[in-house]
């Protein structure tokens, strides 16, 4: 988060040299006024007093993360993987399948997520912080999609494909996916460090046209925010990006 704050700092010479960002993880925030509320709480139900709260503290930024669409998909392949359920359970010992919502940085598409009131309630939102001096931060995570992303259909050529050899040798990194035009295997997101994220698809900054269309979700990104938090940011660097995947972004 330094890396964040310090970037706020120089590009908007009118904020505080030190401005201090205040982080909310949303769905787990709903989860719980859900419960006080006996229904489904959206963004428009977060309290104006806990708004006042976090501005009375002396906050300059709330980072509402993951706020974005997620799809069954990868909902699907969270609930199913033992390690990972193993590790909910240590957290929730009486962990259910409606506990597991599924990862916020598989995203499906970069809309505000229906349960949470969708894009007209995050911009109530942002006007409610406005109206109290607080910046809204969002997330974008430039490195993988969610298994079921438009692209996977329309732009397969956004993704890392691999062979079937690949798959049989490295099946932790390569998956089988059925989209509208075939099978294919895809690569999972990953850290070169370690194996792949099973519930994301990696994309390929090798293709100049996926460069420009991930472009176009930042810039529609900024236009809900007023900054961005950019989740592993350093996976597409260049020079990273070739050395995991021997093609150069």
């Amino acid at each position: 988060m330094t890396l964040t704050i310090a970037t706020i700092a120089i590009l908007d010479m009118s904020a505080p040299r030190y401005p201090s960002l205040y982080q909310i993880n949303t769905r787990v925030w709903l989860t719980e006024l859900s419960r006080t509320f006996g229904r489904t709480a959206t963004l428009d139900d977060v309290p104006d007093a806990a708004l006042d709260r976090v501005a009375a503290q002396g906050f300059d930024w709330v980072w509402f993360l993951s706020v974005w669409q997620t799809g069954p998909a990868a909902q699907a392949i969270s609930r199913a993987n033992p390690e990972w359920r193993h590790e909910f359970a240590e957290t929730l010992p009486d962990l259910n399948d409606e506990d597991i919502a599924g990862s916020g940085f598989a995203i499906q598409n970069y809309t505000v997520h229906r349960d949470l009131g969708g894009d007209a309630a995050l911009a109530r939102l942002r006007q409610r912080l406005q109206e109290r001096g607080l910046k809204l931060m969002l997330d974008f995570v430039p490195n993988h999609m969610a298994p079921d992303h438009p692209w996977i259909d329309e732009h397969p050529e956004y993704f890392i494909h691999g062979s079937e050899t690949d798959l049989a040798r490295s099946p932790r990194n390569y998956c089988r996916v059925q989209t509208r035009n075939g099978s294919l295997v895809l690569a999972y997101g990953r850290d070169p460090y370690f194996e792949g994220w099973p519930d994301t698809l990696q994309l390929n900054y090798g293709n100049p046209q996926l460069q420009q269309a991930m472009i176009g979700e930042l810039e529609r990104i900024a236009g809900q925010c007023d900054g961005v938090r950019c989740d592993m940011a350093m996976l597409v660097l260049p020079d990273v990006f070739e050395s995991t995947w021997g093609i150069r972004g």
